[in-house]
C-alpha cells in the first residue's frame, strides 16, 4: 500500500493527477485482462472440461458483461478456501494449483476496476468543489492512499484566513487559524 500527502496548487492539478491515475489503472487492467484471456485460451484444450476453468472462464465473462460486482467478488474470494488448492503459509496464500495464476489475475482485475471507480468517484467530487469557487490562493493538501485522496486539508497560501462562506462544508475538515 502506498501512502502519501501531497500538495496541489489547484482543483485543476489535483484532476489532471486523478486521470493520470485512472489511465494508469485502466492500463494495468487491460494487461491483465489480456494476460488472463490468453492464459484461458492456451488451457481451454486440456483444462476446458474442469470445474476450476468453467468457474474462471465464467467470471471473466460476467465480468466483462457488466454485471454484478458483488456477485462475482463473491465467487472470486470462494477458491480461497482451505480444499480450493490454496494453503496457508504465515500471511500468505499459495498455489501449486495450474488454476492460481488465472484466480489471481482475476482478482488483480477486479481489484483495479474498484480502484478505477472509486478514482472516478473522487474526480466527480473535486468537479463539484471546483463548482464552490474555492479561489486561487488555495494549497490543497492531500491524503492519498494507493493513489486515491481520502482526505484534503484547505490550507490559504500566504497563511490568509478562510472567509466565513467555506465553513458549511461538512465533508471538508478546515483548519481554523488560532
Amino acid at each position: 500500500m502506498v501512502t502519501e500527502i501531497r500538495n496541489f496548487h489547484s482543483l485543476k492539478e489535483l484532476s489532471e493527477n486523478l486521470e493520470e491515475e485512472i489511465g494508469f489503472c485502466k492500463a494495468v487492467g487491460e494487461e491483465c485482462s489480456k494476460r488472463l484471456g490468453s492464459l484461458l485460451r492456451e488451457n481451454e484444450t486440456t483444462h476446458g472440461d474442469e470445474e476450476w476453468f468453467k468457474e474462471v472462464s465464467g467470471l471473466q465473462k460476467t465480468s466483462k458483461e457488466g454485471k454484478s460486482k458483488s456477485k462475482s467478488k463473491g465467487k472470486g474470494k470462494k477458491k480461497k478456501g482451505g480444499n480450493s488448492g490454496w494453503i496457508q503459509f504465515k500471511d500468505i496464500m499459495i498455489s501449486t494449483e495450474e488454476y492460481g495464476e488465472a484466480q489471481i489475475l482475476f482478482d488483480a482485475i477486479e481489484d483495479i476496476k474498484s480502484r478505477v471507480n472509486r478514482l472516478e468517484k473522487i474526480k466527480e467530487d473535486i468537479e463539484d468543489l471546483k463548482r464552490l469557487g474555492l479561489g486561487e490562493n488555495i494549497v490543497y493538501i492531500t491524503y492519498l492512499r494507493e493513489g486515491v485522496p481520502e482526505k484534503i486539508v484547505l490550507s490559504k497560501k500566504n497563511g490568509e484566513e478562510f472567509g466565513k462562506k467555506f465553513e458549511f462544508v461538512a465533508t471538508i475538515s478546515l483548519p481554523r487559524a488560532s
